[in-house]
């Protein structure tokens, strides 16, 4: 009866692994594999039984089964052990342990002492010194010293949890491979997650914690989003680095590249290699081989061939080249908050109406004014502005005023020959739907204006000269024109004295002008003699202190010489005080100091 009841166990015991044990549906590529000659050997059981009835191939093992394979050991509560193929199945808290830092546990094992395969079902861990994997199925594989899953899987690793329909875990490299609806959570769960990694392939180092990202991935980390196909992010810094034309998007603001660098902490983005730079809320775009990003500071740079787009006027999009750009933000996060954009070197502009060139500008979003510095140079359709500085005041990024600064000039071409010319200290011309309707110059104002007449023939050239002008202006023609008393002169067109045509300062730049938005890269300067004067500026007179002591000596030497004047002849000379004398030697001294300095210098 005892013997009956027993086989009977067994047989269900057999049964369960039958129904327990069976392969994957997923096997790995099946590789030429290298047999092992070891035995695995079998070190304790409370009962070994054998019956060749239930099954001639195995020996029945109950209790606290224990088997030792090339240094691995492998527990159980029951078995099934195939001496003649050097294998056995095991059942009831199976626990696999190689060495002291990796552990494999679950409820069933095959284990083949020939290919040295383990696979392992239900309530899988397998742990490997702070790494550990949860599954349903896992097969470890010794000879290549790999496990892995095909069923989904969980591994958490230094607060990270990544899950995956299969993976796979090298404790050697320590190095996981995750395919399929894979997706990183840093921190794991119940903590707050901070960072969401979703790809359909992904390896990750258990030592380092960095994710090598090798398939189409996204990463979203508060209010930034990161898409790349290939990359590496480090789950401990939150640093990621990003190849293959990564897209870094943050509050508003995009950074693309060959190469992204991005640091989500400081939210601090860096771009080589046809780097792109978006702001999205500004309507404005930097292109160049190098982009910086740093958005707690509200900084940004682009360098080495930069681009400035700025498309706030839609389809009328503005190309700016310089050496750099930089952006500065003042009293970030504040009711008084503005930025500054500065052009380095090199400027070149290009926009359909507008067109301008100068070394360096700067933009103040505080005024909206833009400031051309050294050689500027604005074209607005037909009309030329210069001068040594130029200011252009700027409305929704529509010129609204237009300030030329010292040996300001205005150029109006009406043709090859004949151009409206004004010149002066300082212009301002004011603008309405993009085209100017008031002219104002002030100091030294001089005019070549050629009127026309109602069927639209030029009648001639007036030539003035004044102090102050303003000129009115209605489809891009003067109407009507005020200045203060002038002296000028009306010359019929036939009879125009040859040099009277030009100002003295008179200069046409078509040939600096930019023609498209692929000229603003072709820097040309001014031809030799039509560059600016230079402006002059008289300091303050100084004053040195030998100087200070003649004056001194000389007035009281002078008012001396009147009071012997004024003196009777007969009257005793007063004698010399002890504190003149003390202030007339404390001069010498001065005196004797300041030409002591001098030679020394």
């Amino acid at each position: 009866m005892n013997r009956r009841f027993l086989g009977l166990c067994l047989l269900t015991l057999f049964g369960l692994y039958v129904v327990l044990a069976t392969p994957p549906a997923r096997q790995r590529k099946s590789t030429p594999r290298r047999q092992s000659d070891s035995r695995v050997h079998l070190l304790h059981a409370d009962k070994l039984y054998y019956d060749e009835y239930v099954n001639r191939n195995a020996q029945f093992l109950v209790g606290n089964v224990k088997f030792q394979h090339e240094g691995t050991l492998m527990y159980c509560d029951s078995a099934l052990y195939y001496e003649a193929s050097n294998s056995f199945d095991a059942f009831g808290h199976v626990r696999m342990l190689q060495g002291d830092t990796l552990s494999l546990t679950g409820d069933v094992l095959y284990y083949s002492g020939l290919d040295q395969l383990a696979r392992v079902r239900h309530n899988v861990v397998l742990k490997h010194r702070e790494m550990v994997i949860y599954t349903d199925s896992l097969d470890y594989d010794r000879l290549y010293n790999l496990g892995y899953f095909f069923e989904g899987g969980k591994l958490l690793d230094q607060g990270n949890q990544l899950t995956s329909d299969w993976g796979e875990y090298n404790p050697a490299t320590r190095e996981a491979v995750f395919n399929y609806n894979v997706k990183l959570l840093n921190p794991a769960p119940p903590a707050e997650t901070k960072t969401t990694l979703i790809s359909d392939t992904l390896h990750y180092n258990t030592q380092t914690g960095i994710a090598h990202i090798v398939g189409p991935s996204n990463i979203e980390h508060g209010e930034s989003h990161i898409y790349s196909e290939s990359g590496y992010y480090n789950t401990q810094t939150d640093n990621s680095y990003l190849l293959d034309r990564s897209i870094l998007t943050d509050s508003g603001k995009k950074l693309i590249g060959d190469s992204v660098v991005w640091d989500s902490e400081l939210k601090v983005g860096k771009a080589f290699g046809n780097a792109e730079f978006v702001d999205v809320v500004n309507k404005n775009m930097f292109f160049g081989n190098y982009a910086y990003y740093d958005d707690a500071n509200g900084y940004a740079e682009a360098a080495d061939s930069a681009i400035l787009m700025d498309f706030s006027q839609g389809p009328d999009t503005m190309y700016v080249h310089a050496d750099s750009f930089k952006v500065y933000t003042y009293f970030i996060d504040t009711d008084s908050m503005y930025r500054t954009m500065h052009g380095i070197r090199h400027v070149r502009a290009y926009r359909n109406d507008l067109q301008a060139v100068c070394d360096s500008l700067v933009y103040n979003s505080k005024d909206s004014c833009m400031v051309m510095y050294y050689d500027p140079i604005l074209w607005q359709l037909g009309q030329q502005l210069v001068g040594e500085e130029i200011r252009a005041f700027l409305n929704d990024s529509t010129v609204d005023s237009v300030q030329v600064l010292r040996q300001a000039l205005s150029v109006e071409r009406i043709d090859s020959v004949h151009y409206n010319q004004a010149t002066g200290d300082e212009m301002h011309s004011y603008f309405r739907d993009g085209e100017i309707y008031l002219t104002t110059l002030d100091g030294n104002v001089l005019v070549n204006y050629y009127p026309f007449d109602d069927d639209s023939l030029m009648i001639g050239m007036n030539h003035v000269e004044t102090s102050e002008l303003k000129l009115y202006m209605a489809d891009r023609r003067v109407q009507k024109i005020w200045m203060p008393a002038a002296s000028g002169t009306i010359y019929p067109l036939f009879m125009i004295p040859p040099e009277q045509l030009y100002l003295d300062n008179f200069a046409w730049f078509e040939y600096i002008r930019p023609q498209d938005k692929s000229d603003i890269f072709n820097w040309r300067t001014k031809k030799a003699g039509s560059e600016l004067k230079e402006s002059v500026r008289h300091e303050a007179p100084k004053q040195r202190l030998n100087e200070i002591s003649k004056k001194r000596k000389k007035k009281a030497a002078a008012e001396t010489e009147e009071e012997k004047r004024d003196k009777p002849q007969n009257e005793p000379q007063e004698a010399t005080t002890t504190s003149e004398i003390a202030e007339t030697q404390t001069e010498e001294k001065v005196e004797e100091t300041v030409n002591v300095e001098q030679k020394e210098e």
